[in-house]
């Protein structure tokens, strides 16, 4: 009798996780669906290629192209993702490798915390400080640039690679660093070539993480990027002020008359937006299997 139980008990724990995994897959089906649905006739209306590829963004013409969006999020991304992956893995590798205790017992809890800030707070300060720094150091107009963009995403994103990536070291068995030793590797040796490696698929979803955090992001950049669509000039100039895909969406969904062709052009936005990080997201599990593999006949 007890063990009948303890089975209908385990069939049905299943089935519930079951349902919890097909839900999340059911839910963001709809999603695509209903972005898909008031997307459509954007892409129709203006053509793929001319509301991708067209260079002018003018709701008082009816012209809508995203490219200079898309430039506009692509160096953001590139900018903020770079600065959180120079400054994050270094701290995550002190963290786990090199901090004492106490040390580390009161930055990874700091860490964490940033997390939890509200982004239009991180706006804020950037307005407040981050805008006045640019200005008065490079002799610019106001501030509002790329440059401010990436500095200021790449903070927000600082959380997510530091900490994501201190648990994936923290969790290479010990056994491999005393062996690594006890071959006579130095400590430094044994954390590039051991350690680092064992740890790469966690370091890599914590930058893939940080990826969709940067391109999803509206708030904090929409106050400091300028909201301009235009493109940059020349094609890597953070100096320039610009617009990315979220900030657009935000800036002119509430003016957007509900069956317009913005309107409509706006939820195009959020469908190449999807694609986008749906792209990544699958580039990003081939390339840690890659890696997993390599490492594993290493």
């Amino acid at each position: 009798m007890r063990a009948n139980f303890k089975n209908i008990k385990e069939k049905l724990i299943e089935d519930l996780l079951f349902i919890a995994a097909i839900s999340s897959i059911v839910v963001i089906l709809f999603i695509f669906i209903f972005l898909m649905k008031e997307g459509a006739f954007a892409f129709l209306e203006n053509g793929v290629f001319n509301f991708i590829f067209g260079t002018k963004w003018r709701m008082e013409t009816g012209t809508y192209g995203m490219a200079p969006l898309i430039i506009g999020s692509l160096l953001v991304t590139i900018g903020a993702v770079g600065f959180a992956i120079v400054l994050g893995i270094p701290s995550a590798i002190f963290l786990s490798e090199l901090a004492p205790p106490r040390i580390g017992n009161i930055l990874k809890p700091t860490v964490e915390l940033l997390n939890s800030i509200p982004s239009i707070v991180y706006g804020f300060i950037g307005v407040v400080l981050l805008l006045t720094s640019l200005r008065d150091t490079f002799d610019m107009i106001d501030g509002h640039s790329f440059l401010a963009g990436s500095i200021l995403l790449g903070v927000m994103a600082l959380p997510t690679i530091i900490t994501i990536s201190d648990d994936a070291i923290t969790a290479v068995p010990k056994d491999l660093r005393e062996g690594s030793m006890a071959l006579g590797a130095t400590r430094w040796q044994t954390i590039r070539r051991v350690v680092l490696p064992s740890a790469i698929s966690g370091i890599m979803a914590s930058i893939l993480l940080a990826i969709g955090r940067v391109l999803g992001e509206t708030m904090a950049i929409m106050l400091v990027v300028g909201c301009v669509a235009r493109f940059p000039s020349p094609f890597f100039n953070f100096f320039q002020s610009g617009d990315t895909m979220t900030a657009r969406i935000a800036s002119e969904m509430g003016e957007a008359a509900r069956g317009s062709l913005q309107y409509h052009s706006l939820f195009g936005i959020g469908v190449l937006l999807l694609i986008i990080v749906t792209v990544l997201n699958v580039i990003a599990d081939l390339i840690r299997v890659r890696i997993q593999k390599k490492v594993g006949r290493g």
